[in-house]
């Protein structure tokens, strides 16, 4: 993290061994400028052309969509993540890109992303790769809304939050500590305010966790993962379908 402070997280815990130092160094040049977000900033909205994307440095940024005058919370990007790299190949998203909390991102402007893709063929496949990450997570979301209760759904997405943080090695023991509030925990499972304060209740009448100002405090984190049936494999880190040198240079 020393030599590489605002990418070091990049891949952390997944792929980032595959890259040579070389690359490394590349990835960290690319950050060109960085800002500090306050809380609810639209930094990327749907439709808007996008010359740059973003990697998230410290904090949390939520992907949204809004329908009838509903939104819903698609996804939560974590330090490490770029949070819209697709966009150097969509250029306009479906979607809403916010901050939750105060954010650090660092911005990677496209025609920079052009020059990778021509000169670092190995270091273009590992970028494709993150951005495939973004697409298994969105699978693992849709299918868990669809067989979980509401109660589950919630302890599903702390449980993956825990795991994420830890491989890019800011998890903490016990607890996850975050700026979601209840109204938003709602909008990532599709549910009412009301729905999710009764789920969040039931988390703690039966001892599971407890959901207190953003923050969950756990006894028994595989207590938490058994309850929202969470198994990390789409996360590509250690589990069945990590990556050990299939990808190296």
């Amino acid at each position: 993290m020393e030599q590489f402070p605002l990418t070091g997280r990049f891949l952390m815990g997944r792929l980032r061994h595959a890259m040579t130092p070389e690359e490394q160094q590349i990835v960290e040049d690319l950050v060109t400028t960085t800002e500090v977000l306050a809380d609810g900033t639209h930094f990327a909205r749907r439709g808007e052309v996008l010359d740059r994307s973003t990697i998230l440095i410290k904090g949390y940024m939520l992907r949204t969509i809004t329908l009838d005058g509903r939104r819903s919370i698609v996804s939560v990007q974590v330090p490490g993540d770029f949070v819209d790299l697709h966009a150097f190949a969509l250029k306009r998203l479906d979607h809403d890109i916010v901050s939750v909390g105060e954010a650090l991102v660092g911005y990677v402007l496209h025609d920079d992303l052009k020059k990778v893709m021509a000169e670092q063929p190995h270091l273009a496949r590992i970028l494709w790769f993150s951005t495939l990450l973004d697409a298994a997570i969105h699978r693992e979301w849709i299918c868990r809304l669809e067989q979980l209760q509401a109660a589950q759904r919630v302890a599903h997405i702390f449980a993956e939050l825990w795991y994420r943080l830890d491989m890019v090695g800011i998890g903490m023991p016990n607890l996850v500590r975050t700026p979601l509030t209840q109204v938003q925990l709602a909008e990532m499972c599709g549910v009412t305010s009301i729905h999710m304060n009764r789920a969040l209740g039931q988390l703690r009448r039966e001892g599971i966790a407890d959901f207190r100002r953003g923050t969950l405090y756990v006894e028994n984190r595989a207590q938490l993962e058994k309850f929202g049936t969470f198994s990390p494999s789409y996360l590509y880190g250690d589990a069945e379908l990590g990556i050990v040198d299939e990808l190296s240079s």
